[in-house]
């Protein structure tokens, strides 16, 4: 069976691109960097590529606003291409900065409740101050392919602009009703964060983390699952008995690789 291809994103700015290409690699697949300006300047390259990553940092320096001119340079030039893709079955993913700029572009969530484009978006911390810390996480998503079969998993975060904020209460009832919030902040004992810190870093509204498309394979995040794929990059790892064979945040990866693998061949000739 041919091993998935993965285009790793890149722009000026990005910075979690070597961890995420190798929790894809280490989860089965092929990862490539490619700089957006490829991009741009000839579309057709998505269609060698079965998974697309845009992973954490800050794109442009987070000028203007976190993930905004990334965000606009998709919107602008490609979104018939980033729809096609979508559309072939192709799962998407966006973590911290790369989850800004899904958000942006209008990809994520997509249209709920009758509200087209950018219904949501990731303003500054409560804090008002950039968080790193390690948080506890709960799926909630039947539907998100790239959560599928987790429980309760621990990750690292790090964002000054990580806030969920959707653009009414109508969109935010529409992301649950529509199964779309695929992770949400717990305590430490898995009970409800209730938007209190250090539980929930930023103050996001229903302690939302990460949520999905109205197909389940567009899914963007805060915290980042490529920086903790191998145990020993949990702070506490020597005294993790037993010891897990993987990070957490490794079964996020395989979970698009094993969604794509068994139909490499069909998405390759999409």
């Amino acid at each position: 069976m041919s091993q998935p291809k993965v285009m790793i994103l890149r722009t000026a700015g990005t910075n979690c691109d070597q961890e995420t290409a190798h929790a894809f690699e280490c989860a089965g697949a092929v990862a490539s960097f490619r700089h957006i300006n490829e991009l741009l300047e000839n579309k057709r390259l998505l269609n060698d590529y079965q998974i697309l990553a845009i992973p954490g940092g800050f794109s442009y320096g987070d000028d203007i606003s976190s993930g905004r001119i990334l965000a606009n340079q998709i919107m602008n030039h490609l979104p018939e291409a980033m729809r096609a893709f979508v559309d072939a079955g192709k799962p998407i993913i966006g973590i911290c900065n790369g989850f800004q700029v899904l958000i942006k572009t209008g990809l994520l969530p997509g249209t709920v409740a009758d509200n087209h484009g950018q219904n949501c978006t990731l303003t500054h911390n409560t804090s008002g101050s950039f968080v790193d810390r390690w948080v506890h996480l709960s799926r909630r998503s039947q539907k998100c392919i790239w959560t599928r079969g987790l429980a309760e998993i621990e990750l690292p975060v790090a964002h000054g602009e990580g806030r969920f904020v959707a653009d009414s209460e109508a969109v935010l009832r529409g992301l649950w009703a529509d199964d779309r919030v695929a992770l949400v902040y717990v305590r430490d004992d898995g009970s409800p964060a209730n938007r209190e810190y250090p539980w929930n870093p930023n103050g996001s509204v229903d302690d939302i983390a990460g949520i999905c498309d109205q197909t389940g394979l567009v899914f963007g995040l805060m915290p980042h699952p490529e920086r903790y794929v191998d145990p020993t990059q949990h702070p506490a790892w020597t005294s993790q008995f037993p010891r897990p064979t993987h990070g957490a945040g490794q079964a996020i990866f395989s979970n698009a690789v094993e969604h794509v693998g068994g139909n490499v061949m069909n998405l390759l000739n999409v």
